[in-house]
């Protein structure tokens, strides 16, 4: 899924440079022919300057809303790039060995949590561990809690969530 993610964070920056500088070219060349037909209007004495086609176009707000777009998809990009190598090093930290820890002494939700972590690489966002319990916010935080206190798990802010990272 990185891989993926980091292949369309990719894609999408090069189609937002590709986008932001064909609109530049496009902005030049429509800006070099308002001045034409501005010059053009203002050397004729009988049009008045209101009577300029240049002034009457819409194609200055779609030039602007193609910047809009373009910047959006290059920061899109950007974002998953980044959160790519977020997760990644992530990943990373997660890849040494798990502390040994004697399961006897974990209740039921402790031991249920703590083999979830295991099948994933020994982290999981405290999010996906709600959606896969079934339990409460308030329930897993107490749970994590417990465990954390007893030194089995680590609790790292990831933006809006934590992650969960056995020892």
């Amino acid at each position: 899924m990185e891989i993926q993610q980091k292949h369309i964070g990719i894609s999408l920056m090069a189609l937002g440079i590709v986008l932001i500088i064909t609109l530049i070219g496009l902005k030049a060349n429509f800006d070099s022919e308002a001045v034409f037909l501005c010059e053009a209007v203002a050397e004729n004495p009988n049009l008045d300057m209101a009577e300029c086609p240049a002034h009457e176009s819409n194609t200055s707000w779609f030039i602007v809303t193609g910047f809009i777009i373009g910047s959006l998809l290059l920061g899109l990009g950007i974002y998953l790039l980044v959160i790519t190598k977020i997760n990644k090093s992530a990943k990373e930290d997660l890849k040494k060995s798990f502390k040994k820890i004697d399961l006897s002494k974990l209740d039921e939700d402790e031991n249920k949590i703590y083999d979830l972590l295991k099948q994933n690489e020994g982290s999981l966002y405290q999010s996906d561990l709600i959606k896969q319990t079934q339990y409460s916010k308030v329930k897993i935080s107490r749970i994590l809690d417990k465990m954390q206190t007893k030194d089995i798990i680590d609790r790292k802010r990831r933006g809006m969530t934590n992650i969960i990272v056995l020892k």
